[in-house]
């Protein structure tokens, strides 16, 4: 494997909704003793209003330009030289734009888990919009899975203990 040096201290944490990337990077973070922001929350406050709400009353494509102005504002932070942990949205890494930002400016962990899980983990929330077509959940979960293979490492994450899944990710070799 080569490991590719990367210009800032950043963890981007990727994959489909419900894989962890929120419980998983702010665990993580505070065990590096490092910021966590997670990327929708950050909208959210932003916005004053709920991604949900977004996606209704905007449309995706407005919420897909904020979502990659707030990630281009945080990535500026960072390279200013404060290490981070982002937990990103669902859609935010198989964002052309999006990805071209992080490509070179941090090290992207896939949080990998099944469609099962997924849905397990989901029950009957209905805050996510792009859940709400539990038909069309599947197909969004196979179009996404070779962009989110684009990551840096991949982790599977096949537990509900988030303690397990930070000693994993601890155990890549950029540590």
């Amino acid at each position: 494997m080569t490991l590719k040096l990367k210009r800032t201290p950043a963890l981007y944490l990727v994959g489909f909704m419900c894989s962890g990337k929120t419980s998983v990077g702010r665990e993580l973070a505070e065990e590096l003793g490092w910021c966590f922001i997670d990327l929708d929350a950050e909208i959210e406050a932003g916005e004053g209003e709920p991604v949900r709400e977004i996606f209704r009353r905007r449309g995706e494509a407005a919420f897909r330009e904020i979502e990659t102005n707030t990630l281009r504002k945080h990535v500026n932070r960072i390279e200013a030289g404060q290490p981070c942990v982002l937990a990103l949205g669902g859609g935010t890494f198989v964002q052309p734009q999006n990805w071209e930002i992080i490509e070179n400016n941090g090290v992207t962990v896939w949080l990998d888990c099944t469609l099962d899980t997924v849905l397990a983990r989901l029950g009957d929330d209905a805050t996510r919009p792009l859940a709400e077509d539990r038909n069309g959940l599947a197909q969004l979960y196979g179009d996404r899975r070779p962009l989110y293979s684009r990551a840096d490492f991949r982790v599977e994450v096949d537990t509900d203990q988030v303690s397990a899944i930070v000693q994993r990710i601890l155990k890549l070799p950029i540590f």
